[in-house]
């Protein structure tokens, strides 16, 4: 087992979310990968653990004047330390419908924490850039999304992209896409990256000195994706 580190950022510093992804096709085997996703500010990097608020389609008596809207199941989600943590947003099966712009994200940047995800699509970009978390999303969206989703769960298991994400997961992204780690194993995730970059380093090397002959003879001696 990995040595563990009291410091979880420290642990995933100097490491790419494609290298991320192979550790966690060795150490879980599941499904951890989040492709096809943008930033209003792409040269920031998300990192942190989720709180999560799930979506689900809209209907006409269930909205935000007879439940806790928006604010309330954010609140519901980051609880009382919401310090340095990932709002993660599911679709609700509406991945092109607004989950959120500068105003209800506002409250993103007023309690501290690190950043959005979702795999839905989210409004005022310049705005979102403004700020100082990161957000990753599907894309940017111009009409107001309530009518079409609306948030129905906090602090719950959502599905996002395809990946399975619990509460207390951490979660990378940077611009090649985003992956979802499991807290009790991040230690070990992160040891087998840096184990995945140096035999990456290794095989670069080795193709730099590589004999072209003997590869056009077909000898086996390919490169591994």
């Amino acid at each position: 087992m990995a040595e563990r580190n009291t410091d979880p950022r420290s642990l995933v510093e100097g490491l790419a979310c494609a290298s991320l992804v192979d550790a966690m096709g060795r150490v879980h085997g599941h499904r951890a990968h989040i492709l096809s996703l943008v930033s209003p500010a792409p040269e920031r990097s998300l990192f942190g653990q989720a709180v999560t608020i799930a979506f689900l389609p809209f209907r006409s008596d269930r909205t935000e004047t007879n439940g806790p809207g928006f604010g309330g199941w954010f609140y519901r989600a980051v609880g009382d330390d919401p310090g340095g943590k990932v709002l993660v947003l599911s679709s609700g099966g509406y991945p092109d419908a607004s989950h959120g712009g500068g105003t209800k994200l506002s409250r993103v940047q007023n309690h501290g924490l690190a950043g959005v995800l979702t795999d839905g699509r989210l409004r005022d970009f310049g705005e979102l850039a403004s700020y100082d978390f990161a957000a990753w999303c599907r894309g940017e969206a111009t009409h107001w999304g309530g009518d079409i989703v609306s948030p129905a769960a906090a602090d719950v298991p959502v599905e996002v992209g395809g990946v399975c994400v619990v509460p207390g997961d951490y979660v990378y992204a940077d611009m090649s896409g985003a992956v979802v780690l499991p807290a009790a194993s991040l230690a070990d995730v992160a040891a087998e990256a840096r184990r995945i970059d140096a035999e990456d380093d290794t095989a670069t090397a080795r193709i730099r000195s590589e004999d072209p002959r003997r590869l056009r003879a077909g000898d086996g001696s390919g490169d591994e994706l």
